[in-house]
């Protein structure tokens, strides 16, 4: 109830937060990780699965199961390599390596089962080639681009040219951060992650679209009022929208959480933690990006035109002059806010009435 009585005070303008006003302390915040996630990929650069630069993966499943003692198997078959190892569940065991020759397969399979003592059938081996990778790895490139022009021509059709490059912006910076945080903390980017990552630019534009459609109803014939400027109306739509897009991003963070948590931290799915890390990192990001820097971006896009700029002028002046009526009216100077005309007007210009007919 309190929040919702602070969504009809911020909805009806009553209270305010001015984030437009702010817009440098947000884009200065924006650059600071965009410039963090840039020095992240690189130095370190993204962490590909298996699936992008090829390798083996050998999978063992055994009573019990643990991870120096799968290091110590590949290293007795001849493997000097890095591996990756993860332990999913508790019995299962996920050894990822380079591409592998067949020989170098067979002693890895009969090393994992000596030391874990299980049969061999109970050891799977999956190998991908890296041209396989390459061509997964285009793919993904190229729905990214086509994903971005075509949302790039809807939003310029169904709003405007500077809304949809706003939009766009503000999606590039969600991506390049959500991939920055993924090159510095070093989480495995997989084919599901590539789709987290698609998931995130939708979720991410909606909640942009929903602020830029208030923005344009809030902004409709304000040349001709000269009652607020851009930034005003815009501000004013970043209010009326605010618990909406708080609510919007809580609901939909609370199930990718506990997917993420509980789907790969509990249960051990490699799968789900792949997608639910992506889109629980850049739902938040999505989310800051549509409040903090989309909508002033757009502003400061808007005030630059010369229409814009004219009707900043004549909004300042209108209240320069209300601010001079108050100061006179509280000085008494003037001690009635009629007109001359009003003090004028009285019964003996009140039209003459008929006398009833008895």
């Amino acid at each position: 109830m309190a929040l919702s009585g602070i969504g009809g005070r911020l909805y009806r303008g009553e209270t305010s937060i001015n984030f437009i006003a702010q817009k440098r302390r947000w884009f200065a915040f924006s650059g600071l990780l965009i410039i963090v996630s840039a020095i992240a990929l690189g130095t370190q650069g993204l962490k590909l699965g298996i699936e992008f630069k090829g390798g083996s993966v050998i999978t063992v499943q055994a009573p019990t199961v643990n991870i120096a003692d799968g290091s110590a198997a590949l290293k007795s078959a001849g493997i000097t390599s890095e591996a990756i190892i993860q332990k999913i569940g508790s019995n299962k065991l996920r050894l990822q390596t380079t591409d592998l020759p067949q020989s170098t397969i067979s002693a890895a399979r009969a090393a994992l089962a000596t030391t874990f003592k299980v049969d061999s059938a109970n050891i799977d081996i999956q190998t991908v080639g890296p041209s396989w990778g390459k061509e997964i790895t285009h793919k993904a490139i190229y729905g990214l681009i086509g994903f971005l022009l075509v949302v790039m021509l809807y939003l310029a059709m169904a709003f405007e040219p500077k809304m949809a490059l706003s939009a766009i912006i503000a999606v590039i910076h969600d991506v390049f951060i959500t991939v920055g945080i993924y090159a510095l903390v070093g989480f495995e980017v997989t084919p599901a992650t590539v789709i987290g990552f698609l998931t995130i630019l939708g979720y991410s534009l909606y909640d942009t679209v929903v602020v830029f459609d208030k923005v344009r109803e809030n902004t409709k014939g304000i040349t001709s009022t000269a009652k607020q400027t851009y930034s005003e109306a815009s501000n004013l739509a970043l209010n009326q929208t605010l618990v909406r897009s708080f609510n919007t991003s809580l609901i939909a963070l609370l199930p990718v959480a506990s997917i993420l948590f509980v789907g790969a931290g509990l249960l051990g799915a490699g799968t789900l933690k792949d997608l639910s890390l992506a889109l629980f990192i850049g739902l938040a990001t999505g989310t800051y990006s549509s409040i903090f820097v989309a909508t002033p971006l757009l502003a400061t896009l808007r005030e630059r035109e010369p229409a814009m700029k004219a009707l900043a002028k004549r909004v300042a002046v209108r209240g320069g002059a209300v601010e001079s009526s108050i100061d006179k009216n509280t000085a008494g100077v003037v001690t009635s806010t009629h007109s001359k005309e009003s003090h004028e007007r009285g019964p003996r210009n009140q039209p003459k009435r008929k006398p009833r007919r008895r």
